[in-house]
């Protein structure tokens, strides 16, 4: 960010000047204006259909702009630039297939980062080093080994990062949470969460690169395969690139469920899968679950439960306690409780989990302060933790005891899934 402009010496400057200055008030940040010294300069990585959904979110806040985009599908890049172009009224917006050159100039403050997951980690690592603020999609690291080097990272070259699980700043998630934490539903013994059953993604051929793709650059650190249509447009069902729909939204849950038990800095001790589909090779290439069951267990009793399985609009969020209930329905922010008298409580209104602008705005604010945002590196990282270790215990098929002090697991096949090496060039 850039030194502030001191007003009153610059004015004093001025009017010794021969002939008169005009200086827009925008430039002195008046009328409401934020002045450009004083803006946070942003650049995005992975100009996809997230990052476009939750771009207009950025552009909304007057104290940041956006001056570059990166990915490496030139159809993004075009489509980005004409989106931010559109919203500042110019031409200004640079495009760049290789991330690394946005992450090279000086004047970028921050990174939005909403690539597929596999450059969630690694981009947010280089981008710490590089001197860079970060705002990140989730879910935020492949493997657990990877969230703790995007800790240690963050904190050793001082980046202020903000995963983007917003729920924490959405109106019907802290309803619930405060009303547990008050004891409206007695002691919470067991937190209920359901995301939906996960697709068969059928057979198909690799086929040639499309022209202005730099596929290379696509996969990143996953290890290399040939270029089929059908594993590159769902790649959030395949083990190089993603973990499945468990993995993929129930970060949004564990996170919830971290915050609701004070638990950010920590986690479960067990783990355990059940009632898993898989996808049946015969038909389908894909890797991941269609549906499952997994839990775990905290030190002090409370237990989680993840269903995988319905329709993508019964996905939810229910705290059980010994004298009640309370549940948020992610699809329509709707919240019900058992007994109904604690509804009573709630305020009407307040931003739902589409409108990521509360989030941002802590993160804008945490920026100028350097201080830590709601979902950090250690929280968020904490969270994906939990699905991670679902992921690998249903992949051996076996219960898995867990150490949230030293992260190990008590099985030596569980614990060398903990890292991959990422193909090169690409280092942690």
């Amino acid at each position: 960010m850039s030194v502030a402009c001191n007003r009153r010496s610059f004015l004093k400057r001025a009017s010794g000047l021969l002939c008169p200055l005009i200086v827009p008030g925008s430039v002195l940040g008046l009328n409401g204006a934020v002045s450009p010294a004083n803006r946070i300069v942003f650049g995005g990585i992975g100009i996809g259909n997230r990052a476009r959904a939750i771009l207009p979110n950025f552009l909304a806040f007057k104290e940041l702009q956006f001056v570059a985009v990166s990915d490496p599908r030139a159809d993004r890049l075009k489509s980005a630039k004409e989106m931010v172009d559109a919203h500042y009224r110019n031409q200004d917006c640079a495009t760049y297939a290789d991330f690394r050159d946005l992450l090279a100039r000086r004047d970028i403050d921050a990174v939005l980062i909403a690539t597929g997951n596999r450059w969630h980690g690694l981009g947010a690592i280089y981008a710490a080093k590089a001197g860079k603020d970060i705002y990140c999609e989730k879910p935020v690291t492949l493997t657990i080994g990877e969230g703790r080097a995007l800790v240690q990272t963050c904190q050793r070259f001082g980046a202020i990062y903000q995963a983007g699980t917003q729920r924490r700043a959405t109106a019907s998630y802290q309803f619930a949470r405060d009303m547990v934490r008050q004891g409206r539903i007695g002691r919470l013994h067991t937190v209920e969460m359901q995301v939906w059953a996960g697709p068969g993604i059928p057979h198909d051929k690799p086929a040639p690169v499309p022209a202005g793709w730099d596929y290379d650059m696509w996969l990143g650190q996953c290890p290399w395969q040939p270029f089929v249509p059908a594993r590159v447009n769902a790649w959030q069902y395949f083990w190089d690139t993603a973990e499945g729909v468990m993995t993929d939204m129930g970060c949004h849950y564990t996170d919830q469920m971290q915050w609701v038990l004070g638990t950010d800095d920590t986690g479960p001790v067990e783990f355990e899968t059940e009632a898993v589909e898989w996808p049946d090779p015969a038909k389908f290439m894909s890797q991941t679950p269609i549906t499952a069951t997994a839990r775990c267990k905290y030190a002090n009793g409370v237990t989680g439960v993840m269903y995988q399985r319905g329709a993508f609009k019964e996905r939810y969020i229910k705290y059980i306690g010994d004298e009640g209930w309370i549940q948020v329905d992610d699809e329509t922010d709707r919240v019900t409780a058992h007994p109904k008298a604690i509804l009573s409580l709630k305020s009407a209104g307040g931003a739902g989990w589409d409108d990521a602008s509360g989030h941002i705005g802590n993160l804008l604010k945490c920026i100028r302060s350097r201080t830590q945002p709601a979902c950090n590196p250690e929280v968020a990282h904490r969270a994906i933790t939990i699905c991670q270790a679902w992921t690998i215990s249903l992949r051996l098929g076996r219960k898995l005891r867990w150490d949230p002090v030293r992260e190990r697991f008590d099985n030596p096949d569980a614990n060398r899934m903990l890292w991959r090496e990422p193909r090169a060039p690409w280092h942690i």
